[in-house]
């Protein structure tokens, strides 16, 4: 089975939109797939919504968790990522700017024998669609990405060129070796499980994804770009003084002792 994570933190209405493209998707599958809603301390109704659209369609492959307060987006990733049931295991954002095509693009590398895939915009495959009137707002997002990943590979032992992309997936194993010993619970998450793989030598397969830009709401402005910074700082800090903790081997019961925040809480937009 292959599980997808959807971290949320107050997505709104719109996510009963995605719940339903999801149901869509589940149907459209051969093979069998879990999706996990992961409702990061919401306080907008989202885990009510959802639990009421599971009971009334009755759809049992579709789980709904959450827990409070609110911790962040990685933080929110482990939790799923522990709590998912499936030999490999995928997140991305709950707006869906990454296609479902993608997502099973990424999972059939998975499956396919790597041990951890990414998401690459920078990769040589890779579309951006976009109306002419977010020319401008695509443009600055790809010199912030390019600038940001240029120094999250400077600081961290970290060589792919898109760090931050929304989609990201990795065997079971990975995931219950290497997540309950990372504590970074913002958007440096990304960069700390990079940093883990480079740390214990597990390979990263970088994909190619068609990115859609519908708006220009985004959760990566001058703040939280300042906060990613100290996060991957702070990274830096662990892994050069301690070269990480031994990986753990333990499953989705661990829930309860992964770390606490470490972190802003940043969520659902692909950065």
């Amino acid at each position: 089975m292959i599980s997808l994570v959807f971290p949320a933190y107050n997505p709104g209405p719109a996510v009963e939109q995605t719940w339903l493209a999801a149901r869509e998707f589940l149907r459209a599958q051969p093979s069998p797939w879990e999706i996990l809603f992961v409702c990061d301390g919401c306080t907008d109704g989202t885990q009510e919504r959802l639990e009421k659209l599971g009971a009334t369609t009755g759809e049992s492959r579709i789980r709904v968790v959450g827990y409070a307060p609110n911790r962040g987006k990685g933080y929110a990733v482990r939790y799923g990522l522990l709590a998912a049931r499936g030999r490999w295991r995928v997140f991305t954002d709950v707006d869906l700017a990454y296609r479902f095509e993608d997502v099973v693009r990424l999972a059939d590398e998975l499956r396919a024998g790597a041990d951890v895939a990414i998401a690459s915009r920078e990769h040589p495959d890779s579309v951006i669609q976009l109306p002419p009137r977010h020319l401008a707002y695509a443009y600055r997002r790809r010199l912030q990405s390019k600038v940001f990943g240029k120094v999250a590979r400077t600081i961290l032992p970290l060589t792919q060129l898109d760090t931050q992309a929304g989609l990201k997936g990795m065997s079971a194993s990975v995931a219950e070796q290497l997540l309950p010993s990372l504590t970074c619970s913002g958007f440096g998450f990304d960069c700390e499980l990079l940093t883990a793989c480079a740390r214990y030598n597990i390979a990263v397969t970088e994909v190619p994804v068609c990115v859609r830009y519908e708006d220009t709401a985004s959760t990566t402005g001058m703040g939280s770009t300042v906060r990613m910074l100290r996060e991957i700082w702070q990274i830096r800090r662990v892994w050069r003084k301690n070269g990480f903790p031994p990986p753990a081997r333990v499953g989705a019961d661990s829930l309860p002792g992964i770390p606490a925040d470490h972190g802003d809480p940043g969520h659902s937009k692909a950065a």
